[in-house]
């Protein structure tokens, strides 16, 4: 009898002991999954699985996706809504959307519209430029080609013509600097192997990102229907950007000096001026603003666009976003009010 009862308390035992282990195994899963779903301003990103290709190239929505690795994703992003603190700052018009984030306190001092699609204009070509920062051989010969050149009346582009080599440095600060867009498709091409190709890139980077409502259609911003993006996602693309080696280097010059050796003569050298108002003197900064990093944008349907990386007299960093103005002075007028936020 002794032994029988002996023999039932060990068997309780271990029904008590499996029942604790499956308990335990439950919640590990259930904490794993938790962790490789990250939400990100009510969206969330899916990072279980390596992010498919084939599935959303040339899609025109790009909203959920997976991303290939996220170790710390969200960490230090800033979180908020479609609007916060609107009444910090009055917009010149109803297209105009602004941003203005604490980059390093991840904090959002000012918002609106900052998830609704957009046109990003030239803005693009930070995605451009960081790819060829961390893809490209800056001193790599480049030979300037017709396909380079073949963009719409009125695109912006530099004094660089057919059988031109260059370095891809010197490309990219065409990109940055000048808004290039004769630049941009050399270095697209230049990276990816061919323009289509860079494109994937693109898209898949903006993914890795966390760029949920962005779409690329090309390297330059030059306007199409499936090219878009957002506020929030200009945000995340600079934020990454700017502490690229070599990236804020190019996108904080006033100009740059580009060495070109032409198919036939002797080597020249022109200077490009920024494109950026603030580093031409058009338009004063407020004081004690220092730019870092800075992008303009500009076409019919984006309107006048500015990405800025600055910093304040205590040396606290800001990623700051206005998009859609009428014109320059509304642009840059309201990216001061902006600016005038960070040293109060």
């Amino acid at each position: 009898m002794k032994e029988r009862r002996i023999s039932r308390k060990r068997r309780r035992q271990i029904l008590l002991l499996r029942n604790v282990a499956i308990a335990l195994a439950v919640i590990l899963v259930i904490g794993i999954i938790l962790i490789r779903v990250v939400f990100v301003n009510g969206r969330t990103l899916d990072v279980s699985a390596g992010y498919q290709v084939e599935v959303h190239n040339g899609a025109e929505e790009l909203s959920e996706f997976r991303l290939a690795s996220a170790d710390g994703f969200a960490q230090t992003l800033v979180a908020c809504g479609e609007e916060e603190h609107t009444n910090l700052i009055s917009l010149s018009s109803d297209t105009e959307k602004a941003l203005l984030f604490n980059i390093d306190e991840q904090e959002a001092v000012c918002a609106t519209g900052i998830y609704e699609r957009i046109y990003p204009a030239s803005l693009t070509k930070i995605m451009t430029a960081l790819l060829c920062v961390e893809n490209g051989d800056l001193e790599q010969a480049v030979v300037m080609k017709d396909t380079d050149f073949e963009l719409g009346e009125g695109a912006q582009v530099s004094q660089l013509d057919v059988g031109d080599t260059v370095k891809l440095g010197d490309l990219l600060n065409l990109v940055l600097v000048y808004s290039s867009n004769d630049a941009s498709k050399a270095v697209a091409r230049t990276i990816g192997g061919s323009e289509e190709n860079f494109v994937n890139m693109m898209n898949q980077k903006a993914q890795s990102l966390g760029m949920t409502g962005t779409h690329f259609a090309n390297p330059h911003g030059l306007h199409e229907e499936a090219h878009y993006t957002t506020l929030y996602d200009i945000y995340l693309m600079m934020n990454y950007a700017y502490k690229l080696p070599g990236f804020s280097e190019a996108a904080s010059k006033d100009s740059t000096e580009i060495h070109v050796s032409p198919a036939a003569g002797n080597a020249y050298t022109f200077i490009a001026n920024s494109t950026d108002e603030y580093f031409t003197g058009i338009y004063s900064l407020p004081q004690n603003v220092t730019v870092l990093a800075s992008k303009t944008g500009t076409t019919d349907e984006a309107g006048s666009c500015l990405s800025l990386v600055v910093q304040n007299n205590y040396g606290v960093k800001y990623i700051a976003v206005v998009t859609g103005a009428l014109n320059k002075d509304n642009l840059y007028t309201d990216m001061s009010a902006l600016l005038n936020l960070i040293n109060t």
